[in-house]
């Protein structure tokens, strides 16, 4: 087989051109010299985190639908997991990490992490909460270095404790290695058993740690084969970053289900996240998606582009464009807000009514709502006010107030409702609970009438693939 191509990196000047082919498909032992794994060493690194107590500390986890249900209203919508992030030969990059992760908030809350190598030491801060509060300034001086991955995380598989939040660092015979995923492994808890029959030991209940466990527990010799040998083990969704002490890897899964996207930044750096809208925060140029099956590394040899397996038919999670994703982000090769415009318009052409005003459950519903505004040729207006400043944790009135969760986050614009048939937009609808207390909320607000548009299908079932949906 032909040597893969090499495209040449060095860390003062740009990095060479958009890398736009096809990955190679490639056989195990056929691999360049320069993917090989140095000679056997001590693992370093170091971790950092906010809370040291931090395995008996539990964030806020959402109550169950069987709890308060007003004050809880989140719960009515789908949660995706998390975001993640890749930086390769940028001197600031934890501060790009860290703004990175800023704007992939939106996938996950409950916590954060980065870590960076300097002078081959792979060290590393995580906390629970938002990025904002996990890292300040004298902690993003603690991780100096040219190299970084970051992960933002919403616990799907694992409790959410400090000691499952993401990226995870780990030591094995040949090194360390970080490791950021975003997605679910539907075959997690059977891997995790064969694994512990064969001795090894978990130290999170994340499905992510059974990836680096499959890495430590390879056969095979060149970290890169360590890789696919572990990813073809894995069944479920899948985009992980890696970090060596001298590589970036960017790898996703088969079928694509979960987005990653390759960019780059004016000074050569190479940049991996999971939402476009990262790259724009930090002025990355968005080049391309990386493919399904496909394994990217970064070096200081250049970026070689390999294929883990064949891929077949996509299947790409439709919710990244209904409701998850950014409206600025490109998600599939395709942006999220044309999306959402569209799904607005074939609204108001497959269910019209006569209607004095269109408005939208904000702030995922607002693009739809647009949509449909603009086909039907009725205004659009804001009669739904959120508010940004609503926590998860807040004092309830003494006296339960009707409806008390939904109006402490959304309030009617009554000058906007009053009298009026009114069209209310939204993404979607899991249970319904919230959905019918809006209702409640604009016909109090004097709306004369009130009509639901959801702009995607019914949910029927659960996901398994990094989607909390309730049963």
């Amino acid at each position: 087989m032909a040597a893969p191509q090499s495209l040449s990196l060095s860390k003062p000047s740009p990095l060479s051109p958009p890398l736009t082919t096809t990955p190679r498909f490639f056989s195990k032992p056929s691999l360049p010299s320069f993917l090989s794994d140095t000679p056997t060493r001590k693992p370093l690194f170091i971790t950092s985190s906010k809370n040291p107590i931090s395995d008996i500390i539990i964030s806020n986890k959402p109550k169950s639908s069987s709890q308060n249900d007003d004050v809880f209203i989140n719960d009515d919508k789908p949660r995706e997991e998390c975001g993640v992030v890749g930086i390769y030969g940028d001197s600031e990059a934890s501060r790009l990490c860290y703004l990175a992760l800023h704007a992939l908030q939106h996938r996950g809350q409950e916590g954060a992490g980065i870590v960076t190598v300097n002078n081959n030491v792979l060290q590393s801060i995580t906390g629970v909460g938002l990025v904002s509060d996990v890292f300040n300034e004298s902690k993003l001086d603690q991780l100096p270095g040219n190299l970084a991955i970051g992960h933002v995380r919403y616990s799907t598989a694992g409790q959410s404790m400090l000691k499952n939040v993401q990226p995870f660092v780990a030591g094995y015979r040949f090194g360390s290695v970080g490791v950021a995923h975003n997605g679910n492994l539907v075959n997690y808890r059977t891997l995790r058993a064969k694994l512990e029959e064969k001795g090894s030991i978990f130290n999170t209940t994340s499905d992510t740690e059974v990836v680096l466990h499959l890495i430590a527990t390879s056969k095979h010799r060149p970290f890169i084969l360590r890789i696919v040998d572990a990813c073809e083990k894995l069944e479920g969704a899948y985009s992980i970053v890696f970090v060596t002490e001298d590589k970036l890897v960017a790898v996703r899964d088969p079928f694509g289900f979960r987005p990653l996207v390759m960019g780059r930044r004016s000074n050569g750096a190479v940049v991996f996240a999971s939402e476009t809208c990262a790259l724009d925060l930090i002025e990355a140029t968005y080049e391309r998606e990386v493919f399904p099956g496909e394994v990217i590394v970064v070096d200081n040899n250049g970026i070689q582009s390999l294929c883990l397996m064949s891929h077949p038919q996509p299947k790409q999670c439709v919710f990244e464009h209904v409701y998850f994703a950014l409206p600025n982000s490109v998600v599939f090769g395709r942006s999220v807000y044309a999306s959402r415009s569209r799904f607005g318009e074939i609204l108001a052409t497959e269910s019209p009514v006569d209607c004095d005003v269109v408005i939208a459950v904000p702030d995922s519903g607002v693009v739809a709502a647009l949509g449909y505004a603009a086909k039907a040729g009725v205004p659009f207006q804001q009669g739904l006010i959120r508010s940004h400043y609503v926590g998860r944790t807040f004092i309830e009135p003494s006296q339960k107030i009707r409806d008390f969760g939904v109006k402490l986050k959304l309030s009617p614009v009554r000058a906007v409702l009053e009298g009026k048939r009114v069209v209310v937009v939204d993404d979607s609808i899991v249970r319904g609970t919230t959905s019918s207390k809006i209702v409640r909320l604009l016909k109090e607000a004097g709306a004369k009438e009130v009509h639901m548009r959801i702009a995607s299908p019914p949910i029927i079932g659960s996901c398994y693939y990094g989607v909390d949906t309730p049963s």
